[in-house]
């Protein structure tokens, strides 16, 4: 046994037994940290704002301080932005997470001398709970690459800034340095596909034991993969074992992944953002991750219908139930304050509380009243796709508004693996699965308000040159599953195939 996977079995157990302990804690963690909140806060400019002294319960902090995006909380990160101290937190923030928003353009999310372990420490904890459930160590011996962006920083306001997945590596412990790929000239690029191949050159070869980064990202290297040594991935790396991943819903991806790979192996489940990290997958064999409730957030949650009321209905941790789809709201020791991420959760149990991601509040189709979220549509296509044994690449979904005396419908722009052997009919499964799931679509569509859904089909990647066409290909970037306007649909028509372009798959 290597000295590396030796000395990992105790430090797992020891960490496993922790989190086991802090899932019988949760609530109370949840409060402390909240306390320490208020403490740290009210000495804060954006907590004399908000009058935080005089805030002791929830109940107060509710009316004290409203729900906010990232454009309502600028006016204070601009101030700290220009170099003032004590603004959203104590001192000034070690880092800035620089993201990209919908419609916020360029986003600088504070990372705080607090809160720099909560990203840090999470994925290591996923790994180690990992480790001590299943005695898998050996993988710690090998080589591990994390696909993400360049660590290079730039300073904005004296602070050090770039992309969460670069300033988390420069955090790798350094046991670990000499096991990871690829090397840090190769991760300072900054074209995806430049990057990517010369990621391959550096791992071919190699002995990869683990592999991290985001589903469509991850693909993307193992296509190349292929390309090149014309080997199964599990061939090509006959000890790789582990796979993390997060930043999209795993499932749609899940079948292509392993054929590729050739073989089972084991996954991992992180939900990270630069905002924080929140859940992280701690077994193989529980559904759903465990959130994080004892790491410098507290967490509260917006029943998803209720998120863009003047006044919604705002939750702490003990108030939470099975199956409710809620909008995620962090307030932290980075200093973000009643934050509206834009993600929807949905808690599968509460002991412990384990949860899945859902989508986004602002990817949703309700352009007729149906309002279609994520979780609908990818489910919908999931089934479908495994009943029919077709492989999807990627998708999204908008809607078509008719101007003229035909029906409006939805249209989902699909990219196939493998092409259903009768379109229509899988057209017709995939309206029938999304009636199931969407008591409203299903009510539009039997009252003839709509007419069933159309595919349009994307050639062969498709969706990888749109998301080049508009700069975002690779990184943390992913392609919104829905979309209430048109806005990505009509860019996407560039990329549709030819001889199916004016072919109109729908439901006879």
């Amino acid at each position: 046994m290597k000295i590396k996977s030796f000395l990992a079995r105790p430090f797992a157990s020891y960490i496993f037994k922790g989190i086991r302990k802090g899932m019988t804690t949760a609530v109370a963690d949840q409060e402390n940290i909240f306390k320490t909140l208020l403490k740290v806060g009210r000495t804060t400019d954006f907590g004399k704002n908000t009058d935080l002294d005089k805030v002791n319960t929830y109940e107060e902090f509710k009316q004290a301080v409203a729900l906010m995006d990232y454009e309502q909380m600028r006016f204070y990160i601009d101030k700290v932005k220009e170099g003032k101290h004590n603004v959203l937190w104590k001192g000034k923030p070690i880092y800035f997470a620089k993201t990209s928003g919908t419609t916020s353009g360029t986003k600088y999310i504070p990372i705080t001398k607090d809160s720099i372990s909560n990203h840090i420490n999470t994925a290591r904890n996923a790994l180690l709970c990992y480790m001590a459930e299943t005695g898998n160590t050996k993988f710690s011996n090998g080589k591990m690459i994390f696909l993400s962006g360049s660590p290079e920083l730039e300073r904005i306001g004296g602070i050090p800034t770039g992309r969460l997945s670069g300033i988390v590596n420069h955090h790798v412990p350094g046991y670990l340095r000499t096991n990871q790929l690829p090397s840090y000239e190769t991760n300072c690029i900054e074209d995806w596909e430049t990057k990517l191949n010369k990621i391959v050159d550096e791992t071919i070869n190699r002995d990869m034991t683990l592999i991290s980064g985001i589903p469509p990202w991850v693909q993307m290297y193992f296509d190349e993969l292929i390309k090149r040594s014309g080997k199964k991935i599990g061939e090509l790396f006959p000890n790789f074992s582990v796979m993390v991943q997060g930043g999209v819903n795993f499932e749609p991806y899940k079948a292509k992944l392993f054929e590729s790979i050739g073989k089972k192996i084991d996954c991992i489940e992180l939900f990270p953002a630069s905002e924080g990290f929140f859940a992280f997958q701690d077994s193989q064999q529980a559904e759903g991750l465990l959130l994080n409730t004892n790491s410098g957030i507290f967490f509260e949650f917006v029943p998803a219908g209720e998120i863009f009321n003047s006044n919604p209905k705002r939750l702490s941790l003990k108030d939470v139930k099975v199956g409710e789809n809620y909008a995620l709201v962090i307030n932290s020791n980075a200093g973000l304050w009643g934050y509206n991420l834009g993600d929807t959760i949905k808690f599968v149990s509460t002991e412990p509380y384990r949860l899945v991601v859902t989508g986004r509040t602002k990817h949703f189709i309700s352009a007729f009243g149906e309002h279609v979220i994520a979780e609908e549509v990818e489910a919908s296509m999931l089934k479908v796709a495994m009943e029919q044994n077709v492989h999807v690449t990627e998708f999204t979904v908008a809607p078509f508004v008719s101007s003229d005396e035909g029906k409006s419908y939805h249209e989902w722009f699909v990219e196939f693996e493998n092409k259903p052997g009768n379109m229509d009919k899988f057209a017709a499964q995939l309206d029938q699965a999304l009636r199931k799931k969407n008591v409203y679509y299903d009510d539009l569509i039997a009252g003839n308000i709509l007419r069933p859904l159309k595919i349009t089909s994307v050639r062969r990647n498709g969706f990888i040159d749109y998301m080049k066409s508009i700069g975002k290909l690779g990184g943390q970037n992913k392609v919104p599953r829905l979309s209430n306007d048109r806005k990505i649909a009509d860019e996407l028509i560039k990329w549709t195939e030819q001889e199916v372009r004016s072919q109109e798959y729908e439901v006879r």
